[in-house]
């Protein structure tokens, strides 16, 4: 056992509350060490210290541990079966729909979101989305709505020119499109979640998880959906037995809650 890294596991869920055994310790040990190796700590032990003394050291660590690597409309075939058959079933019976964005990031995906949902024409008068990420820093870079022109390749053409301004240096966001989103921290793994979703959107985070962690959160998304309410997650996440979970497929990566 290394007890230098076990000690700074234990130091950091006293002082943040973030659990670090949850995460695939080779990964995050591996991501660790690099960091602390870049600021030429030569133990854990030193590197928290650090930390506890200097507020920049302990964003940057916040920073690498929760992975910021977004875009928009990522993986556009997945929203492409989001927009044409899991929103209409959704909203079949019901003209507002309440959804969430869980570890957003920059702020790509439910800016995403808010665009297809602004164009969805047929019986959908109001809708609103929560954003959330355990980064404070980049929950603050993404209210602001700026981004590269390379971040937005994939979003369809006629949303784009509707919904994005053209700056000197990137692309903004328009404020029809913020409006509908609210941007706050949380930690999926210990924090409590609101209820009676429609549409739970967490992608590309499970596979940094354990198995056990993974269970739990399957578990509270569940119980945080309506029923018919659908979890929509990534590429590499399927849930082979989703029935655990009171969960059924009904597209490949979307899971409709049964009950």
């Amino acid at each position: 056992m290394d007890r230098d890294y076990e000690d700074f596991k234990k130091s950091i869920y006293d002082q943040t509350g973030i659990d670090l055994s949850l995460y695939k310790e080779a990964q995050m040990k591996r991501r660790l060490i690099a960091l602390r190796d870049k600021r030429s700590y030569g133990t854990f032990s030193d590197y928290y210290q650090s930390l506890k003394k200097n507020p920049e050291l302990l964003i940057e660590f916040l920073d690498r541990m929760t992975i910021n690597v977004s875009e928009f409309y990522r993986n556009p075939a997945r929203w492409d079966v989001l927009e044409k058959k899991i929103i209409p079933l959704l909203v079949e019976d019901r003209s507002s729909l309440k959804v969430w964005s869980a570890a957003c990031s920059t702020g790509e995906e439910p800016y995403s979101l808010s665009m297809m949902l602004s164009d969805y024409q047929t019986n959908l008068s109001r809708f609103s989305i929560l954003a959330t990420d355990l980064d404070q820093q980049v929950l603050e870079q993404a209210k602001k709505g700026f981004y590269f022109e390379k971040a937005l390749k994939d979003v369809p053409s006629d949303k784009r020119v509707r919904h994005t301004a053209k700056e000197e240096l990137g692309i903004r966001v328009s404020d029809s499109v913020k409006k509908h989103v609210t941007f706050k921290k949380q930690n999926l793994l210990s924090d409590r979640f609101e209820s009676d979703y429609d549409l739970i959107v967490c992608r590309n985070v499970m596979i940094y998880f354990t198995e056990e962690a993974k269970a739990v959160l399957y578990q509270k998304f569940s119980k945080a959906l309506r029923k018919g309410g659908v979890l929509f997650v990534g590429s590499t996440e399927q849930i082979f037995n989703p029935g655990l979970y009171d969960l059924e497929s009904v597209e490949p990566f979307f899971y409709r809650k049964l009950s």
